[in-house]
């Protein structure tokens, strides 16, 4: 018995030290990616911002009765309608204002994507991975309603989360439906405008579990899922029509990778955007790509968490 204690440490060492060394070598992988894209690595501690929805209020009238409760809001320069919550005593989804859909909780960097679309007015819009549905209620905003938004998602339970959003905040002017993103030309629709938010590996701004969760099999599976959904959205939107590519990855293959095979394989072509973040690079890892490439936007986690966007423009058919 004199032995049992010394045993199970040793036993506790042998199964635990290879997962730590995995997770280290993990998180210097991809910090080391960074790193050759530009990016040294630090912690992000992101404060919870807001999206005033103006459909239903007065963004003046919102951002005063929500000071009238003690909650101290910074406006964030490069959005529309975006604050960031500097204080709040209490959870700022409690409030009757939020309850009554006058605003929405939404990240900063999530909040760019759909203003870079073009005039949204009485558009067929498709939201290709649509929940929890923050940029599905920012879209029927812009919108005021008018037109025609197609949510889709692939998991029922989501679904829900994503209705009670919009009934929520008023949003009148959008179906739902059960749909993998990779099959939605069987909805025999066009559309003038694409919202494809793709699902992503994400990042560690978001996620203080992200360098344990992933590794570089993970990025390509999500590349590769990407693409088929890009594909698919290429062949229902209508020529000189609009796709917003966008994901919360820090990844080249996610990102940059994509949209330069989808510029060669698709028909589709870069427009210029401008937003918050820094040009996307063109030579990654000693690939070259696109030189349009230059005109997408990668943003590293600071203000905002890590994100990626792209505005796509199909070309008309000859």
């Amino acid at each position: 018995m004199a032995c049992e204690g010394p045993v199970k440490e040793t036993a506790l060492v042998f199964y635990w030290q290879p997962a730590y060394l995995r997770l280290m070598s993990d998180k210097k992988f991809f910090v080391s990616r960074y790193e050759k894209l530009g990016w040294k690595y630090r912690n992000v501690n992101l404060k919870q911002a807001i999206r005033i929805n103006t459909m239903n209020s007065k963004e003046a009238e919102v951002v005063k009765r929500l000071q009238s409760h003690g909650i101290k809001l910074d406006k964030i320069p490069f959005l529309q309608s975006g604050y960031r919550v500097s204080w709040s005593e209490f959870s700022v989804g409690a409030t009757s204002e939020y309850l009554m859909g006058l605003y929405s909780i939404q990240e900063a960097a999530a909040q760019i994507p759909v203003i870079l679309f073009t005039e949204l007015t009485d558009k067929t819009v498709l939201d290709a991975c649509a929940a929890p549905g923050g940029k599905t209620v920012q879209l029927a905003d812009l919108m005021q309603n008018t037109g025609a938004i197609i949510a889709l998602d692939t998991k029922k339970q989501r679904l829900t989360a994503l209705s009670n959003h919009l009934e929520r905040c008023r949003v009148s002017n959008t179906i739902v439906y059960h749909m993998d993103a990779r099959r939605s030309s069987r909805l025999n629709m066009k559309f003038d405008k694409i919202l494809l938010d793709a699902p992503c590996s994400g990042n560690f701004a978001t996620d203080k579990h992200w360098f344990r969760k992933r590794t570089i099999n993970d990025v390509k599976r999500n590349a590769k899922l990407q693409k088929e959904i890009l594909a698919e959205s290429a062949k229902i939107l209508k020529d000189n029509g609009e796709i917003v590519y966008a994901t919360c990855s820090l990844e080249p293959e996610e990102n940059e990778f994509n949209i330069d095979w989808a510029i060669k394989n698709l028909n589709l072509q870069i427009e210029k955007i401008d937003c918050y973040g820094e040009k996307a690079q063109t030579n990654i890892f000693g690939k070259q790509l696109d030189s349009s490439i230059e005109n997408c936007r990668r943003i590293w986690p600071q203000k905002t968490q890590g994100f990626f966007v792209c505005k796509l423009i199909k070309c008309e058919c000859k």
